[in-house]
């Protein structure tokens, strides 16, 4: 008989034999199985206390290998920021000027009407209710915003706010108080208003910042009175656009005027909201809000805080603000003209 010879596979290779090769006995098959399996264990759980143990005893050196680690595997080399700082400036810039920012509270006295039955046909047993004129009473008749310039209780705010001169104005401050208020001057060619906060505690005032360096797209933050009954509101945008030209007006159209190289943004800003800061995200006022197109969405605008500063160091001067006007006209010289003035 022939020897049993090794049969070549393609490829190579001998051809296996039945049965394992090598194998633990069975008596210690299992405790080979546990032992390496408490060993996985051990060594995973070593592993995560070196890893924490680092973390707490060297947090730079250990953020910065990790940093490392992720640049090695083909992140980005430049730095990543967080979001979480974003939302950390605009909730300081709110915590620091909330204080600042007051509503202002508008009160008239307005014609009072009682319900009356009336008989308009005296031949008829017929009563008609109607409305008729009953003295006046005063009542909130709008609202607006403003803030705190000086400790004293200057605040700028809006013409359109405080220009009837018919109505008394009220200053509500952050934590609910109220204080009477005094228009002290009136910007006419800016939509500009300066008042007195009339009591003699201290205020705090917010911070004042230049609005010439600007950039469109930077972050904006508006806080104000919204909708005459929400104060301190706080919505947040971008700088949308520089140097505008508009013309507006309030609802009722009592009021209206062209406004020039003025701040756009998309921070919402609603009725009620005008006079209130416009802020940077370091918390330095750029513009104080002042109106909204009505037919569109995040269209805002905001008057440069340079501009009011002009007319807020003129009312500290000189108690009101003035311009420096040059009154030009032509009229065609006729004889009527040239008898007239020879």
């Amino acid at each position: 008989m022939e020897e049993n010879k090794p049969i070549f596979l393609p490829g190579g290779g001998e051809t296996p034999k039945k049965g394992r090769p090598f194998a633990f006995p069975k008596a210690f098959e299992g405790r080979v199985i546990l032992i390496l399996s408490l060993a996985l264990i051990l060594a995973v759980f070593a592993g995560f206390s070196a890893g924490v143990f680092a973390l707490y005893a060297f947090p730079e050196k250990t953020t910065q290998i990790l940093k490392n680690i992720n640049l090695g595997l083909g992140g980005s080399e430049s730095e990543y920021k967080s979001e979480l700082a974003y939302e950390e400036a605009i909730i300081n810039v709110v915590k620091n000027s909330s204080p600042s920012v007051v509503s202002i509270i508008i009160t008239k006295k307005v014609p009072s009407y009682e319900l009356k039955y009336m008989n308009p046909f005296p031949n008829m047993d017929i009563k008609i209710p109607q409305y008729v004129p009953n003295g006046t009473k005063t009542q909130e008749v709008g609202a607006g915003s403003g803030f705190v310039v000086s400790s004293e209780g200057i605040v700028l705010t809006n013409k359109h706010v405080v220009s009837d001169e018919k109505a008394e104005y009220t200053v509500m401050t952050n934590e609910g108080k109220r204080y009477e208020a005094k228009v002290l001057a009136l910007d006419p060619v800016q939509d500009l208003a300066v008042i007195k906060i009339q009591s003699d505690k201290p205020f705090p005032a917010i911070t004042l910042g230049d609005s010439s360096g600007i950039q469109i797209g930077q972050g904006a933050v508006a806080i104000g009175n919204a909708l005459g009954e929400f104060r301190n509101t706080v919505s947040v945008g971008v700088v949308s656009g520089l140097g505008r030209t508009i013309s507006a007006s309030d609802v009722v159209g009592t009021f209206s005027e062209t406004l020039e190289d003025i701040i756009q943004t998309d921070a919402a800003i609603n009725s009620g909201n005008s006079g209130g800061p416009l802020l940077n995200l370091k918390g330095e006022v750029i513009g104080i809000n002042t109106a909204m197109a009505q037919d569109a969405q995040s269209i805002a605008f905001a008057i440069p805080i340079n501009t009011a500063k002009k007319a807020l160091s003129q009312v500290l001067k000189n108690s009101k603000i003035v311009y420096p006007f040059l009154g030009v006209r032509y009229v065609l010289v006729n004889e009527q003209v040239k008898e007239k003035y020879s």
